[in-house]
């Protein structure tokens, strides 16, 4: 993809979508971070369905410490790794009351200083809870990135900082919830619809240049470690 498509590609994003909304249900930036560290190898459903009855007794740092390891067990067991997590969860909200009086950092290096989190989650913390313009890369941003060639890479970290650079500064704030709703709903996996797919024209798989079938590796799974470590 060369920049005029990469421009042509969200502008046909924000057109089909102008604000676009991430889909784990949260009304404080204390939420988000909650439910971000429990979709590590979960899925948004799963954690919603989980957090409806967490977050309506438990939506602080203080809450949460007061139910304690085991009652927030109770609440996420049905997510994986519930008990990584729910440890993570405390550790995280006991600095959070410590250091940050109870109030989620907006300052990367704060965040990513936190149990559990790392810097994928400290960039959805960052966009979607205070508006700042980064660009989070999860499994389907990672393989969008690479398949349509708009910013091909083989680590996060440099596929993150390519999309930083070609994106332009007017589609950056919306730009990962673009590519991670276009990679879950539209360029799955294992059969990506193309014939669906509103920048097919203008990808380098879409034009044939990358395709590999129907059964398509889904190498770029991102994150899908056995461990419930820094996300």
């Amino acid at each position: 993809m060369n920049r005029r498509q990469i421009v042509e590609a969200f502008a046909r994003f924000r057109a089909a979508n102008a604000h676009p909304r991430g889909e784990l249900r949260h009304s404080s930036p204390f939420e988000l971070l909650v439910a971000v560290i429990l979709s590590a190898q979960a899925t948004d459903k799963g954690v919603n369905l989980a957090t409806e009855g967490l977050f309506a007794v438990a939506n602080t740092p203080e809450t949460m410490l007061a139910l304690g390891e085991e009652g927030l067990k109770g609440h996420i067991k049905t997510i994986g790794l519930f008990n990584s997590k729910a440890a993570n969860i405390l550790a995280t909200c006991r600095l959070l009351v410590e250091r940050h009086g109870g109030e989620v950092p907006r300052d990367r290096e704060a965040l990513e200083a936190l149990p559990g989190v790392g810097r994928k989650t400290a960039n959805v913390v960052l966009n979607t809870a205070f508006g700042e313009p980064t660009i989070a890369v999860d499994t389907h941003i990672f393989r969008v990135a690479n398949r349509t060639g708009m910013a091909p890479g083989k680590t996060p970290l440099a596929v993150e900082q390519r999309l930083l650079k070609v994106v332009p500064a007017e589609y950056r704030l919306h730009a990962h919830h673009w590519l991670i709703l276009h990679g879950r709903y539209v360029c799955t996996a294992r059969q990506p619809r193309c014939g669906e797919c509103p920048i097919e024209d203008l990808c380098d798989y879409g034009r044939g240049s990358g395709r590999r079938g129907p059964a398509e590796s889904t190498s770029g799974r991102v994150g899908r470690t056995r461990s419930a470590g820094r996300a």
